[in-house]
């Protein structure tokens, strides 16, 4: 028989705040996290705007900040994040924990490009004039400004490495980045890796920033992001009929997760339970999902299955909900598969629209706010909804939170490349 496994620590880095009880209120007033970008000189660029992480230093959280001098913004939200939950789940030093049993399992973008600024002052700026690019001046400035512990904080595996030396995690170890979908398929392989008795105790969750000019270029030049420039608060929009694209965000969201014998040894409260867990490949295209929606139809259905629940018992669904013509009507399209008659009955929204779309971060920001309705009572709305989409017909709780009787989430992660996750977070009973 397999370890029920339940969530006893959460914290989270967003555009809306860093701090878990103002970034949820905020949520349920319906406010945005987005506005002006200011990482970089976006003045040239057709979408001018995201949602930036303001006022925040990950040295006010960790215990020892001089093992962490000099990381990227991905690893400093992911030490902000955790600390944050695994002081919420009680664990203090760590000492009822044996540091083999404990483990990490991160969904975690690359790092943002040491010399971004001397590409977007020089590179780019060479290209929109047409000039010929001296190759060995610029390699020579490049090895001037890149320093070799900024080259390696620009890998993936680095706020994993980071968290392991912070919390002494000497357990299983992974980082997986299945782009938007990857702390969603962090959290669920967390899970598993509880389930089986592999660790006691799991770090999972996520971190990432795309806020750099090859982030904002690869998706502008994939026409993903919306270019409202003049209304940044509002451009977030989905299920909206004139929904032009996403928005940029960073952040990262953490979790404790415990086997429930080890959560009830030491007597931590008990915030939620994970009980599902379903994953799935389109095999289709790399930005464009399965018609269908045959991939996420699948990770809902795998995910509903291995909660031994069936759809109406579904109180909420925390949508990926990205603000994108095909990623809305095709969700939507989906969650009508697997849930039929009892879809136009399930409230559906997306925390997108407020704090924008934080990649490999935004599954497990998106799971806290499930866990978070289920301890008040209260689902959060999608904002900027004034004209739904035809296509977009069901209830996306527009524009103001409502409270709901709210026993059992399901969480939809999509990655670009056509990966699909989904969590069924329900409430705790013995």
């Amino acid at each position: 028989m397999s370890n029920r496994v339940v969530i006893t620590g959460i914290g989270w880095v967003t555009p809306l705040g860093h701090q878990i009880e103002g970034v949820w209120s905020a949520m349920l007033a319906g406010k945005s996290g987005i506005g002006p970008t200011t990482h970089f000189d976006a003045t040239t660029f057709p979408t001018r705007f995201s949602g930036e992480v303001r006022d925040y230093d990950y040295r006010q959280y960790v215990k020892q900040p001089q093992l962490h001098d000099g990381v990227s913004l991905n690893t400093s939200f992911a030490l902000g994040a955790a600390a944050m939950a695994w002081q919420g789940a009680g664990l203090g030093q760590g000492e009822s924990v044996a540091p083999d049993r404990l483990g990490i399992y991160l969904g975690s973008g690359e790092g943002s490009i040491d010399f971004d600024n001397y590409v977007t002052a020089n590179v780019l700026s060479w290209d929109a004039q047409k000039k010929q690019i001296d190759a060995p001046r610029w390699a020579g400035e490049a090895m001037h400004r890149l320093t070799a512990t900024r080259e390696l904080e620009q890998e993936p595996n680095m706020p994993l490495s980071h968290l392991a030396m912070e919390f002494g995690a000497q357990g299983p170890a992974y980082n997986c980045l299945t782009a938007c979908a990857a702390s969603t398929q962090a959290i669920g392989e967390a899970t598993q890796i509880l389930r089986r008795g592999d660790a006691e105790v799991m770090i999972s969750g996520g971190a990432h920033s795309m806020i750099h000019p090859f982030g904002v270029t690869g998706f502008n030049r994939l026409t993903a992001l919306s270019r409202r420039n003049d209304a940044p608060t509002t451009a977030s929009r989905p299920f909206s009929v004139d929904r032009d694209g996403f928005v940029l965000g960073e952040g990262a969201g953490m979790l404790v997760l415990e086997t429930l014998d080890h959560a009830q040894k030491r007597g931590a409260k008990i915030l939620a339970e994970i009980t599902g867990y379903g994953s799935s490949a389109d095999a289709f295209r790399i930005t464009d999902m399965h018609a269908e929606g045959r991939g996420p139809v699948a990770a809902m259905t795998l995910a509903l299955k291995d909660a031994a629940i069936n759809p109406p018992q579904v109180d909420y669904i925390s949508a990926h909900g990205t603000g994108t013509h095909e990623n809305d009507a095709i969700e939507t399209r989906a969650i009508k598969v697997v849930f039929g008659d009892a879809a136009p009955r399930v409230p559906v929204s997306s925390i997108k629209s407020m704090t924008g779309h934080l990649i490999a971060a935004a599954g497990a920001v998106e799971a806290i706010t499930c866990v978070l309705a289920i301890r008040d009572q209260v689902l959060p709305p999608t904002i900027n909804l004034h004209q739904p989409d035809p296509e977009c017909d069901l209830d996306y709780v527009p524009n103001t939170a409502r409270k709901a009787k709210v026993e059992t989430c399901l969480s939809n992660s999509f990655g670009f490349g056509g990966q699909n996750n989904t969590l069924v977070i329900r409430a705790w009973q013995p």
